[in-house]
């Protein structure tokens, strides 16, 4: 019984379409076909599928052009992960690492590149993405444009600073935090036309650090400054101003979306260097129980937070981390970094412990991995995280896992 394989190459405004017939002798034949990107060529393409009685459809993950696709071809095929092998109606839908598909140099072609989709995912040469459902995309899309904005930020941060320079005013060089209670009131000041040194240091809250006179020298630029700069000024704080609202009206949505799954978010702040925003990050990309991941370990390699494995001629070249999901790895990251710092923690324990043999950038790295395997555990199992002086079983169960985890770092540096 002949078996029919879709392979898209997708562009901005166009995919090249390929449907190949699989007979039962290993012969194949193809029908080729361009379509546009918009809502009513994609249903047409979802239609033309039905009717050549397509089992699977294939296509690269090129940019964000994919994702109107995926969504529209979701609907009539079932999305997979892993393609352990296909029956005459399986109805996948894979969606292949676009370096995994790569041809030849000097060898381009959309029809061939969609051919080579093929291929390559009936011979399991192509590395699959995983893609979440509709409504975790959604949560991701919430978290990554929080991202965004506090990455803005501090963009725009800096460029207050710089802009504070080039008007001599050397207040960053005595408050820690410029853009704090009474960093803010001083510059709202200047912005609004104060020209007197001390009645703008005035302002500053008794519990600052910096005297009077330090406030006062530093600001004393702003009884001759340019009105243009003070407009500047004024720009710049009213952008702080928009960011910061914008992110806190995300914050809202996503906890609201993340309502349901209140109880998986409690367990995750429990654990030390996470809270109640990295819990909504976490969810957001791995889901409120990470059944995709069947273990630990795949979790682990999935975010790239384990050691790599490199080896040639029984000779290991590197056991660097492999690449990964980019917003859970900064996350973790930063999340080891304020575990380490808690006083008692496990985490600081092992952290000293790991330390004099490896450097401090693998050392975090090393409890980054740990992290991540714990809250596999905490997602997975329902468990919860207990880390207690007697020792309850959430600190067994995390000493359990740093035991696994240290041994699986020194075979990674072997």
């Amino acid at each position: 019984m002949p078996y029919s394989i879709a392979g898209i190459d997708v562009h901005k405004k166009v995919l090249v379409v390929v449907v190949a017939e699989v007979t039962e002798q290993g012969e194949w034949s193809y029908e080729r076909g361009t379509f546009g990107a918009t809502a009513y060529e994609l249903q047409r393409l979802a239609d033309w599928f039905q009717h050549q009685g397509v089992q699977e459809v294939v296509m690269e993950s090129t940019a964000q052009y994919w994702r109107p696709v995926w969504g529209t071809l979701e609907q009539y095929w079932t999305p997979v992960m892993q393609r352990e092998g296909a029956g005459p109606m399986a109805g996948k839908l894979p969606l292949a690492q676009a370096q995994s598909n790569r041809g030849p140099r000097g060898r381009k072609n959309d029809y061939r590149d969609a051919e080579r989709l093929v291929h390559r995912l009936v011979a399991h040469e192509l590395v699959l993405s995983f893609v979440p459902d509709p409504e975790q995309r959604l949560w991701r899309t919430f978290t990554h444009r929080k991202q965004q904005l506090a990455e803005d930020r501090t963009r725009c941060q800096n460029r207050l600073e710089a802009l504070l320079e080039q008007m001599h005013l050397k207040l960053s060089s005595f408050v820690s935090d410029l853009l704090g209670v009474s960093g803010r009131r001083m510059l709202e000041a200047v912005a609004e036309g104060a020209t007197d040194p001390l009645a703008v240091a005035a302002l500053a809250d008794a519990k600052l650090r910096a005297t009077p006179e330090q406030l006062r020298d530093s600001l004393a630029a702003c009884a001759h400054l340019s009105p243009v700069y003070r407009r500047l000024l004024k720009m710049e704080l009213k952008q702080l101003q928009f960011l910061e609202q914008q992110r806190h009206q995300l914050e809202q949505e996503i906890a609201q979306l993340l309502q349901p799954h209140a109880a998986a978010v409690e367990r995750l702040a429990e654990v030390p260097g996470l809270g109640v925003e990295s819990a909504h990050q976490i969810i957001a990309e791995i889901g409120p129980t990470a059944e995709v991941f069947p273990s630990q370990k795949a979790l682990s390699s999935w975010v790239g937070v384990c050691p790599g494995e490199e080896v040639t001629a029984g000779e290991t070249r590197s056991s660097r981390s492999p690449k990964g999901n980019r917003a859970l790895r900064r996350l973790l990251n930063q999340a080891a970094h304020a575990a380490v710092k808690m006083k008692g923690s496990i985490f600081e324990v092992v952290f000293k412990r790991l330390q004099p043999r490896l450097k401090y950038k693998e050392a975090i790295w090393a409890i980054a991995h740990r992290l991540c395997r714990l809250i596999w555990k905490l997602l997975h199992q329902g468990v919860r995280y207990e880390a207690s002086a007697s020792g309850g079983p959430g600190l067994n169960t995390l000493r359990l896992l740093v035991t696994e985890c240290y041994c699986a770092t020194e075979r990674g540096r072997s």
